[in-house]
């Protein structure tokens, strides 16, 4: 694979041009940092796979980490930001095991593509589980409009996915009821746009799209349903044990939240805020839209042109062979990342934080090239 491609005005290197779904591109910036950390982190005198999570360094830079996504995010005093291990995997569990009291407590769920799948299937261990909308029909291309669902007033809590990494979709309004505690898994589009943070009680991202490496989830929990939290719950699994030792209760992936501290100070430092990052997603999607719009014959997107997400999209071509040999293309190139998950296949680009313009219009000409090669349609 070529280790880089030229565009007007520079070099992209192959770290610019991962359009993975995950782990997800890093900022060249935070690269340098972290190249720099693992040999030494700056007047610590040792690499940051070597420093202890008991040093008052590495308290330093939780802290920071936290009241830098508080700042972000706008986020009002009474949520506890902690960083936890297990991805949203185990949040899938811990979540109903810590809020449905018991076996006839209900809770309301979205299935909305791959991993909204994938959150119910402990639900139903701790209490009932009413799926209010299920996209499997239809083959998981569209979202409900909010105004269409009727979540139960009575419910312990309405959960959704906000951006499905697998199909594509990605949610632009907020749906559930305000009065009934909303939780979302965020963790394909955490830290992309401004949220509005108060309308949640609790949201969880775990950090290999927009946060950085694999081994932290960050988790927004109100105080509020915090109180509701069940104790009688593995200790490992009880979040109060964690708001307690405010994200060390035990031995924490160091090297991850360090680089998410990062991410985090690239984020408020270099691109000025999450208004601005959004900014950028909306022109990504632009460049991009200009390509597949023009030809959707060819370029056959996933997602109902009222769902497309601005973080991922899946996309078919219009036969499997011309897919293998657009992925064989792009890896010549340079791309890397492009295939599509195992339960669609096809094609998919993933456009994360780390995503540079540059890496997107060095792309867009890739597709356009691809394109006029091989669209034989009239």
């Amino acid at each position: 694979m070529a280790n880089s491609t030229v565009l007007a005005g520079g070099v992209l290197t192959g770290n610019e041009l991962n359009f993975s779904a995950g782990p997800g591109a890093l900022p060249r910036t935070v690269l340098e940092q972290v190249q720099q950390a693992i040999v030494e982190v700056p007047g610590q005198g040792l690499s940051v796979l070597g420093l202890s999570h008991r040093t008052p360094w590495f308290r330093d830079v939780v802290d920071e980490a936290a009241e830098n996504i508080r700042r972000l995010l706008d986020l009002p005093s009474d949520f506890h930001v902690l960083f936890l291990q297990g991805g949203s995997s185990l949040q899938f569990g811990m979540i109903p095991q810590a809020l449905l009291q018991t076996p006839q407590d209900r809770a309301d769920y979205l299935v909305t593509g791959y991993w909204s799948a994938r959150s119910i299937e402990d639900v139903s261990r701790f209490g009932r589980l009413n799926v209010l909308w299920n996209g499997a029909s239809q083959g998981y291309r569209m979202l409900p409009p909010a105004a269409s669902l009727q979540p139960d007033p009575r419910a312990a809590y309405f959960h959704y996915v906000s951006n499905e990494t697998v199909e594509g979709l990605q949610f632009s309004e907020i749906p559930g009821r305000d009065d009934v505690p909303r939780i979302c898994d965020m963790s394909s589009d955490f830290l992309s746009a401004p949220i509005d943070a108060r309308r949640f009680s609790l949201i969880y991202a775990h950090a290999q799209k927009n946060l950085g490496p694999a081994g932290v989830t960050v988790v927004l929990l109100r105080d509020d349903l915090l109180a509701r939290c069940r104790r009688d719950v593995p200790t490992m699994l009880d979040f109060h044990r964690h708001v307690e030792a405010r994200s060390i209760y035990n031995t924490p992936p160091v090297f991850a939240i360090y680089v998410l501290l990062l991410i985090t100070r690239w984020l408020r430092d270099e691109v000025g805020g999450l208004a601005e990052m959004a900014a950028i997603h909306q022109q990504k999607s632009q460049r991009l839209a200009s390509v597949f719009d023009n030809r959707p014959e060819f370029w056959r997107l996933h997602a109902a042109p009222t769902a497309r997400s601005l973080m991922n999209l899946a996309m078919r071509l219009p036969t499997p062979e011309l897919e293998s040999q657009f992925l064989r293309d792009a890896q010549a190139a340079g791309f890397s990342g492009l295939e599509g998950h195992r339960s669609v296949g096809g094609v998919r680009l993933s456009l994360y934080n780390g995503v540079t313009l540059a890496a997107v219009d060095c792309l867009a000409d890739f597709l356009r090239e691809f394109e006029a090669r091989w669209d034989t349609a009239p």
